[in-house]
């Protein structure tokens, strides 16, 4: 879903203000309309993230203004300002609680929608909720990786994580841990090396991932 935050950074830019709340605005937008075009075209997340998120990367590349279109995707820590910090601080901490209030309900609902419409529980609004939270975490983690490798931050550590674990538990806490690790060291590896912190940040992660491939092959 990052690249649908695109065309709301270069609104951003073009009209002079802080394009990562234009960036907030396109995720939230589109994670209704996904979950809408879901329940009436009853076509696969996959399917519709996928039209999005072309639409989405064809007009923000027409209208990010060229200078500013490698930071758009890539991303660039070091404009990153303590609000900026605390901000996503605040974000991530409630983000987490409304997770974990879900959680179980998000399960259910993945392993059968009808034994949790059963027990009372509204797919559809949970299913809102949980997009919304995705898109709340894509947002955070555009600032350091830009639009085309924040998908990273949610996939590779949660692939890692998947690989050494043998419940859902430890699944939820290597995931939020592996996601730190790649962070910070990628960021202190840019650091070292002055190079721009979201590939090294992604690398860092692919590092964990084959080690955790490595890992799950040597317990067979």
């Amino acid at each position: 879903m990052s690249h649908v935050a695109l065309p709301g950074l270069a609104l951003g830019l073009l009209l002079n203000f802080n394009p990562f709340l234009g960036a907030f605005a396109f995720l939230f937008a589109s994670a209704v309309i996904i979950w809408h075009l879901g329940r009436v075209t009853k076509l696969s997340f996959e399917t519709i993230v996928g039209a999005m998120f072309t639409l989405a990367l064809a007009i923000g590349i027409l209208i990010v203004p060229a200078p500013d279109l490698l930071e758009a995707l890539f991303g660039d820590i070091t404009k990153v300002v303590l609000m900026d910090t605390i901000a996503a601080i605040l974000i991530s901490i409630a983000a987490i609680f409304l997770t974990k209030a879900i959680y179980k309900k998000i399960v259910l609902g993945m392993i059968s929608e009808d034994l949790a419409v059963s027990t009372g529980i509204n797919i559809g609004r949970i299913n809102l909720l949980y997009l919304l939270l995705v898109s709340v975490v894509v947002a955070i983690g555009i600032r350091i990786t830009g639009t085309l490798l924040v998908g990273f931050l949610v996939i590779v550590p949660a692939a890692a994580a998947r690989n050494v674990s043998s419940d859902l538990l430890r699944y939820s806490a290597l995931s939020a841990i592996f996601g730190a690790i790649s962070s910070a060291s990628g960021v202190l590896f840019s650091s070292y090396l002055t190079l721009a912190p979201g590939p090294l940040v992604v690398f860092s992660g692919i590092a964990i991932f084959f080690a955790s491939v490595l890992a799950k092959w040597r317990m067979k």
